[in-house]
């Protein structure tokens, strides 16, 4: 799905413009936080739940069709006054058709919610392909027409009625929607936490688009859009579904009496073998990087890129937080740390905004440290683990990273004369041998252990007798 989406998504950059980003970027933000209204915390709350019943999912589908009508008619109304602020008349236009997102987010939102719960994740990357295959072809199909910013609006649009529709076949059609509301208490609970929650975090997430949208033109507030939505692609693409299948793994341990602590420690170390080689490497080699799939309307990206990339494995590392405490039903926690980004990323954007697009990089790579001590300092305790725990579990990637860094920097001056497809290349390969070559030399066991995962196959440890043997609990499932 991400080599679908990413591949149409540089050929779609190379054919738009920067300013075309920049006027999707400020539809974005009112966008997302209406988003935060949508229900889906409704629909969490049957992951969570030990036991759910036909008038409990008929509930919860019909908070979903409530909530997210209002919020297409609140969006549809609200269009002409975010055209206002931006001083772009041609935001309202975009906003009306994208209010059409909300009415297909019931198709997904439930069924989604009732295959997790089932931990039926394979039929769900299926409508997923046939989603990103969709998307794929609305945005090539109009960019190239010449249909400009509004490839990025259509596009979206489809892939959200795709996937409702293919995810609501799966779990075996519609449901009745129930719309007598008593004993369900627990639902609103569970789901209003989970929704404030989200509230932060659009606050967290798109307050830099809300402050930058009045200082920056759409031209350079396109190039920020990009270089984020670039350096995000690991926390915004890959992460999620993570999350996705770690919460109701880590509730299910739960409702077995097992800790959480132990698996959520070494989920961590296992994904941060990836997300901090990927974000230092591609902070290394944003150049070539951008130059070559970006081409040279872009080529302003490159500080950018490279100064966000850095900040990025510790943003993975606090969203990763998440499904462990809300796993345990307490979704306070959540609450907590999403409050506390809330206030510390757009202060830090409000201050770092004077500066350009680079003063917004200085205030990533101060908030985000911040953040993520605050996170980690009331999700370990909640969930039995300790730091010096967590410490153990990332050293691998974050030494292995650094001696990579070393050998790409010792590179780059010998590739310097060479084009730029050539030298992503070659640093590219120099990076990924050294850093698992280091992940081998050094941490052998881990080495092993994730190779295991890779592949889903039992672990083997040399029996008394020579032969081999199942290690229990090995197995990368």
């Amino acid at each position: 799905m991400q080599v679908i989406t990413w591949t149409a998504t540089i050929v779609v950059v190379r054919l738009l413009e920067p300013s075309d980003y920049g006027l999707f970027a400020m539809t974005q933000a009112l966008l997302t936080a209406l988003n935060f209204l949508n229900g889906y915390s409704f629909a969490t709350s049957l992951i969570q739940a030990e036991t759910v019943d036909e008038r409990r999912i008929g509930q919860v589908f019909s908070l979903l069709i409530v909530s997210n009508a209002l919020l297409a008619m609140v969006q549809f109304a609200c269009a002409p006054l975010a055209a206002d602020y931006y001083g772009q008349p041609l935001i309202a236009d975009m906003l009306r058709v994208q209010s059409l997102v909300y009415i297909s987010t019931p198709l997904i939102a439930l069924p989604s919610a009732l295959l997790a719960r089932k931990l039926d994740f394979r039929r769900q990357a299926i409508v997923n392909l046939f989603t990103a295959i969709t998307g794929a072809s609305v945005s090539l199909g109009l960019a190239w027409l010449g249909f400009g910013v509004w490839a990025l609006v259509w596009a979206p649009i489809a892939m959200f009625w795709v996937r409702g529709i293919g995810l609501t076949l799966l779990a075996g059609g519609l449901v009745k929607p129930v719309f007598d509301f008593r004993g369900a208490r627990d639902i609103v609970t569970f789901g209003t936490t989970l929704t404030l929650c989200q509230l932060f975090w659009i606050i967290q997430s798109q307050s830099d688009i809300v402050i930058a949208g009045r200082s920056f033109d759409p031209h350079q507030l396109g190039l920020y859009s990009e270089s984020l939505f670039l350096v995000l692609i690991f926390t915004g693409r890959f992460l999620p579904p993570l999350n996705e299948v770690a919460f109701p793994a880590f509730a299910e341990l739960h409702n077995a009496g097992r800790p959480i602590g132990p698996a959520f420690v070494a989920g961590i170390g296992m994904i941060m073998l990836v997300a901090v080689p990927f974000h230092i490497g591609l902070s290394l080699v944003a150049g070539p990087l951008v130059t070559t799939f970006f081409g040279p309307k872009w080529l302003e990206m490159i500080p950018i890129v490279a100064g966000l990339a850095i900040v990025m494995p510790l943003m993975a590392l606090q969203i990763a937080c998440a499904p462990a405490t809300n796993a345990l039903g307490r979704p306070g926690i959540y609450l907590a740390t999403s409050a506390a980004g809330a206030v510390i990323m757009p202060t830090a954007y409000l201050i770092g905004v004077q500066g350009g697009a680079m003063g917004l990089v200085t205030a990533w790579q101060v908030a985000a440290p911040v953040l993520l001590l605050v996170t980690l300092a009331l999700t370990l305790p909640a969930i039995g683990a300790r730091a010096g725990e967590l410490l153990l579990a990332l050293l691998p990637s974050f030494s292995g990273s650094a001696v990579m860094a070393g050998a790409v920097m010792a590179v780059q001056p010998l590739v310097e004369p060479l084009p730029a497809l050539a030298r992503l290349a070659i640093l590219g390969g120099v990076g990924f041998v050294v850093y698992c070559g280091a992940i081998r030399l050094i941490w052998p066991q881990l080495w092993r252990d994730a190779l295991v995962k890779l592949r889903r196959q039992p672990a083997t440890a040399p029996a008394p007798d020579g032969q081999t043997t199942t290690m229990p609990g090995s197995s990368g499932a």
